[in-house]
């Protein structure tokens, strides 16, 4: 009797290890970056831009993608083909996907790519917590709950061309929604530094923003531009 408890016991373990280690096996990322990025340094650069079929997005951060990433910096991509992006499966959020999470990338389309590009390179890797409709609902749900351009102006850092130190960027965010953000620039036309995307990020439920582990290179200057859209 004591042998067959001890071996129920071992199975137990056994059980307990290998669920741990099926948990572990299907979520390899410890948290997500929220990108959002600025239209206006999108398409005030070398490679321009297009408008959405829809039309010309608001003058807003748009969504760029929610992306799991690990605390040693990788991350994981392109983790499942057998799923593919299927618009049929977000069909009540498309509406609010071309105004908060628009395209513009030439030539002139209407989201899809983008959006397929980003289930199948990211939204992938996190199916252990989300499916396909609940990963594109809660980067919507998530862009609503922090207003970045609003945080920004209330700092009197506004969209006008004008150049404004990174630290004030930072911090204006960091007061308006209680989380330092990762700042990321590209260039100008001209070769200007200027303010393209901010990283927030968000815990490894995809429940709330959380404090980053770890920033993603920026290269930006101490001074950057916030150029019009």
């Amino acid at each position: 009797m004591k042998m067959q408890s001890n071996n129920v016991f071992v199975f137990i373990k056994l059980l307990t290890l290998l669920s741990l280690f099926v948990l572990s096996a299907s979520q390899d990322f410890d948290f997500f970056y929220f990108v959002q990025q600025w239209p206006g340094s999108y398409c005030d650069s070398k490679q321009g831009c297009c408008y959405p079929s829809t039309g010309k997005p608001a003058s807003d951060f748009g969504i760029h993608g929610l992306w799991p990433n690990r605390d040693d910096g990788s991350y994981p991509s392109n983790c499942d083909s057998s799923n593919p992006f299927d618009i049929s499966k977000i069909s009540d959020l498309t509406s609010r996907m071309q105004s908060e999470w628009p395209t513009l990338a030439c030539p002139s389309n209407n989201g899809l790519a983008f959006w397929g590009h980003e289930w199948d390179k990211h939204g992938t890797c996190s199916e252990s917590v989300l499916n396909q409709h609940s990963y594109f609902a809660t980067a919507l749900g998530l862009k609503n709950e922090i207003n970045l351009l609003q945080a920004l102006k209330s700092a009197g850092i506004q969209p006008n061309g004008q150049k404004y130190s990174l630290s004030s960027i930072e911090s204006a965010i960091q007061d308006a929604s209680g989380y330092t953000p990762g700042i990321e620039c590209n260039n100008d036309s001209s070769g200007n530094s200027q303010l393209y995307q901010i990283y927030l990020c968000v815990d490894s439920s995809a429940s709330g923003f959380i404090q980053c582990p770890v920033f993603p290179r920026g290269r930006c200057g101490s001074s950057i531009e916030f150029p019009t859209f």
